[in-house]
Parts: C-alpha cells; sequence; structure tokens
C-alpha cells in the first residue's frame, strides 16, 4: 500500500470514528501507537473533522451571539492546531529525505507535501459528506442526482491528488524537487502581530 493509499485510509477511519457519536465534544481516541506517521495523520484528520461540524454548528441562523463568539474562537485555535500539525508533518518528510541530495536542476514545488496532504484530508470529508447527501433519501431525487455528479467530481479530484503526492514524494526522493518548507506565521492568533491584541495590551 502507497503513502496516499494508507493516508485515505486513516482518514477515514478518523471519519467513521467520529460519527459514531457525531459530536464535536467528542474526545479523540487515536487508535495508532505513538511517534508514528499513521497516529499523526489520524489526528490531522480527527482535527479537520471537528472543525467541519464546528463550521457547519456556526452557520446556524439562529445561533446564540455569545455562542456564535465562542465557537469562533474554537474554530480559530482549531485553524492554529491544524496548522501546527501540517507543518509537524512537514518536520517528518524534511527528516525523512534529509539524506537526499537534490539535483544541481532541481524544482521547487508550489507545495510542500503536507499541505497537500491536508488538501487530502478535506478532500476524504467532502467525499463522505457528499456520499451521504447523494444517498440521503428524504432528499429530492434531483438533490440526489447533483450530489452523485459533485461526488463523481469529488473521487476523479481524489485520484489526480492522490498521483500528483505520490509524483511529488518520488521527484523528492530522486532529487528532481528540493523540498523547501516554509513556516505559515499566521498572524491573528499572536498577541505580538495582531493590532486588535497588542493595542488593547498598550492600553
Amino acid at each position: 500500500m502507497n503513502f496516499t493509499d494508507t493516508a485515505w485510509k486513516i482518514f477515514n477511519q478518523s471519519i467513521e470514528d467520529y460519527h459514531i457519536l457525531d459530536s464535536v465534544e467528542t474526545p479523540i481516541k487515536n487508535p495508532f501507537e505513538s511517534d508514528t506517521l499513521e497516529r499523526i495523520l489520524y489526528a490531522k484528520n480527527w482535527i479537520d473533522t471537528v472543525q467541519w461540524h464546528l463550521e457547519d454548528i456556526i452557520r446556524d441562523e439562529n445561533i446564540d451571539p455569545v455562542e456564535a463568539l465562542q465557537l469562533k474562537r474554537t474554530i480559530d485555535a482549531s485553524n492554529q492546531k491544524r496548522t501546527d500539525l501540517v507543518e509537524f508533518i512537514d518536520s517528518w518528510f524534511l527528516d525523512k529525505y534529509k539524506d537526499i541530495t537534490p539535483k544541481s536542476d532541481a524544482k521547487i514545488n508550489t507545495e510542500t507535501p503536507a499541505w497537500a496532504v491536508d488538501r487530502l484530508s478535506i478532500l476524504a470529508l467532502k467525499v463522505y459528506h457528499m456520499s451521504l447527501e447523494a444517498n440521503r433519501e428524504s432528499a429530492s431525487e434531483e438533490h440526489r442526482y447533483n450530489c452523485q455528479q459533485k461526488l463523481d467530481v469529488l473521487l476523479t479530484q481524489k485520484e489526480d491528488l492522490c498521483a500528483s503526492i505520490i509524483q511529488l514524494l518520488n521527484d523528492i526522493e530522486n532529487g528532481d524537487v528540493k523540498m523547501k518548507v516554509y513556516k505559515q506565521m499566521k498572524m491573528y492568533n499572536d498577541e505580538s502581530l495582531n493590532p486588535i491584541l497588542y493595542q488593547k495590551e498598550q492600553k
């Protein structure tokens, strides 16, 4: 089983596990051993899955404003955890390929392996939920048909993205692509960089 097959399987295991209770309050029970890539991938998708449902909840037009503010801050914190974990995955890849010497004409890819994996994790969620809609008995036939059309596109996108990730990893291993990582340097959660936060501290 190649890397993307493994990742896709783990992402779907995480999604299925979440939907046993289908609650954003459900604590993660990571089934994989510590210090393994599988454990990291499961944790990554669990964050994405919880955040997916938080984003659904906050779009309720009748939501209490106080609850909405609390949810927004929870989503912000989740986004930071997601970014941190993606960067951790890139660190894992950097260590894996540390002995690879890029060729003199090696290219730099526009996206790191971990951010491509991030897209695959989100895509797994899109496929799962679009499949539910394509088969929802309470929906109209037109709705199910339209969702099936979208699902077909998502599945094609999954095949293309998996192939692209495998190609990128092969190119890094062969020295054809130089792996270069930039930290996201998000500013909105940093009290020293967000003017709303640091101006508040100065008052």
